[in-house]
């Protein structure tokens, strides 16, 4: 034996900064006893040999606890290995739970050691169930499930979390609700966290109805049990249901929202696009949480930019003190959405100032800057520094997002010859970027190519068709406008309805062109009406040739139906009963048509409104008769 009085070694190997020394200080030089002890068992007297072998067995497990890596956990274990202690099912329990439950355990490790004891028990299975569901193996922990209960070893209620975790990460409902009336016949049906472990599997498994039946016999719910069941929702897009279960909690004042609650609640404003809730959401957030988590920031900033409100989101993101990927992607795709090209970039490049390294989406969002604003030469030095520095592998978005730069830019050789290098087939959003740049261009050729490609991949959207015969009929090629419109009809296909909606005093009013569904209709038009008076005094002309489905119609029938469309009449009542000043926000389900577009920007001037119109990827924000797009539309 030798001590150096820093690091004692023996000649087994063992360290003494991990296992002590009394010579070095570190105490429990008894545990280093070379020869094997074997643990009696739970009967034998309490000799001053037994108490001794169980100050070794503790030591030895307050050693376990403090391991910080598999090195030091074998060291350990070797040991145990040394003093005989295997025989102690409670040591080999901790032995297995320091193996299977860190981040930086092994779950073959574990394993190895699990497959020595002879009758493993609840705590043992239960370790290797969760180490499983750790380590992501969750057919394993299944398999080790159904092993317990095949030697007759009882689950208890910390049993079931991790098993109906793993159902509900494979979507195994059935086998979820076998569980379930296992959970019920051991009598654990009011235990909290199985019920909470219940609320979430039937949620991830899409099983909504079941989901809520589980909440609502629980008898005593905590704020992991409005997490999930708000969570479920969430998942499936229920979005009004998120913000009224939130306002429901928030009533019964049983518990604070945590983080988990907060991410899905500002997320349903988000996906709603509902600015009311998002800020009542806000205050909530400042009045509760002294300090937030920067998912729950980006959340924030993220349903700012989605409501309409740019300013309030790059605020919100400059005074944050931490900063993740995330973050930085929500920035640069917001500005984009709202052609914000330069300040994309320039967030993009403070990013990179700080040492983030950027991924594909942060990259995505970068190329939409800049096919927004039709930086083409910018866009692909972005798309090469993407390749070249970074090592990121372009993506079918990244191919989209160039092919819609080069063909809103008119650039059609160089769009179809980056189309052909992709190493992956084009998917029906490069061809639908294509088809649109074709209609902008008035490009019938290339547009008729995108087409014919759309619907060889069988996607059957009634917009591709009607974009199609658009282009025909501005070409004057009515028989194959007609042709067109007869493969929509067999095909089941009709045309989606444009529509918007405005809110308007914390109400959302919908309209489509030439409503007149609306209780106050009539107001609506008379102001048509005033709104027209007044254009013509700013030199707006309406543009026909929006409107060209149809053969004989004259141009005064074309006016007609220009001058009612959806748009304009959500307009109008925003007008109407809105403050002045006010800004006015509209959602659309559809682009916009040009002319509507350059109505719009005339009307922000006439009324001194902005108005932010929000379409499915891009918005539109009105101002003294321009346009954050740049008409680059």
């Amino acid at each position: 034996y030798v001590c150096t009085g820093v690091r004692c070694t023996w000649h087994f190997g063992f360290s003494c900064s991990l296992i002590g020394c009394d010579f070095c200080g570190l105490g429990m030089a008894s545990v280093l006893c070379p020869t094997p002890i074997f643990l009696p068992g739970g009967d034998c007297p309490q000799t001053p040999d037994v108490r001794r072998i169980r100050v070794r067995e503790h030591e030895s497990i307050s050693l376990l606890k403090k391991c910080k890596g598999m090195e030091e956990l074998k060291q350990v274990h070797g040991q145990i290995v040394k003093l005989g202690l295997l025989s102690s099912s409670f040591c080999v329990t901790h032995l297995v739970e320091s193996s299977a439950l860190p981040a930086w355990g092994s779950m073959d490790y574990a394993s190895s050691i699990f497959g020595w004891v002879e009758e493993p028990g609840t705590l043992d299975y239960n370790a290797m169930i969760k180490g499983y569901v750790r380590d992501l193996n969750f057919e394993a922990a299944l398999l080790m499930f159904e092993e317990m209960l095949e030697r007759g070893v009882v689950p208890d209620n910390l049993t079931f979390p991790s098993v109906l975790k793993a159902c509900a990460k494979l979507s195994l409902v059935e086998q979820g609700r076998l569980i379930h009336g296992q959970l019920f016949k051991l009598g654990f049906q009011q235990d909290v966290l199985g019920q909470n472990s219940l609320i979430n599997m039937y949620g991830k498994c899409g099983r909504i109805s079941d989901c809520c039946s589980v909440f609502e016999q629980m008898e005593n719910k905590n704020v992991a049990s409005w997490s999930s069941l708000i969570a479920a929702h969430a998942n499936l897009g229920m979005w009004v249901k998120c913000l009224e279960l939130f306002r429901d909690m928030n009533r019964e004042g049983c518990c604070k929202a945590e983080d988990s609650i907060m991410v899905s609640v500002l997320s349903a404003s988000t996906h709603l696009g509902a600015l009311d809730p998002g800020k009542c959401t806000h205050g909530y957030l400042l009045r509760n949480f002294s300090a937030q988590n920067v998912a729950v920031e980006t959340c924030l900033i993220d349903m700012y930019i989605k409501c309409g409100l740019i300013e309030k989101g790059l605020y919100l993101f400059q005074r944050m003190s931490r900063k993740n990927q995330f973050s930085y992607s929500v920035m640069i795709s917001g500005l984009a959405m709202y052609g914000h090209a330069d300040e994309a970039l320039r967030v993009f490049s403070e990013m990179q100032s700080i040492g983030l390294q950027p991924e594909g989406v942060v990259y995505v969002g970068v190329l939409t800057a800049c096919k927004q604003a039709l930086l083409v030469e910018e866009g692909l030095r972005f798309f090469d520094q993407m390749r070249l520095e970074h090592g990121i592998q372009p993506e079918v978005q990244h191919y989209a997002c160039i092919t819609g730069l080069l063909g809103r830019a008119g650039l059609f050789d160089r769009t179809f010859k980056l189309i052909k290098e992709m190493p992956m087939e084009p998917n029906e959003v490069v061809w639908r970027s294509l088809l649109s740049a074709s209609k902008v261009h008035g490009n019938l050729e290339t547009g008729e190519i995108a087409a014919r490609r759309l619907m060889e991949l069988g996607l059957d959207d009634s917009g591709d068709y009607v974009m199609l015969a658009n282009m025909y009929a501005d070409a004057q090629r009515w028989g194959e406008v007609s042709r067109v419109r007869t493969m929509m009809a067999s095909r089941g296909l009709t045309q989606v309805p444009g529509f918007c909606l405005v809110d308007v005093k914390r109400k959302s009013h919908r309209f489509v062109s030439h409503d007149r569904s609306h209780p106050n209709h009539g107001k609506i038009y008379e102001m048509i009406h005033q709104m027209e008076w007044q254009l013509k005094f700013e030199g707006y002309s309406p543009d026909t040739s929006v409107i060209s489905l149809r053969v004989s119609e004259s141009e005064e029938e074309r006016r007609q139906r220009l001058r009612h469309h959806s748009q304009k009449l959500a307009l109008a009542f925003a007008l109407l009963h809105s403050s002045e000043g006010t800004p006015i926000r509209i959602t659309r389900n559809t682009r916009m048509c040009r002319d509507c577009h350059t109505y719009t920007k005339f009307i922000s001037r006439i009324y001194n409104r902005e108005i932010i119109i929000r379409e499915r990827n891009q918005f539109h924000h009105f101002r003294d008769a321009t346009c954050s797009c740049n008409d680059l539309r």
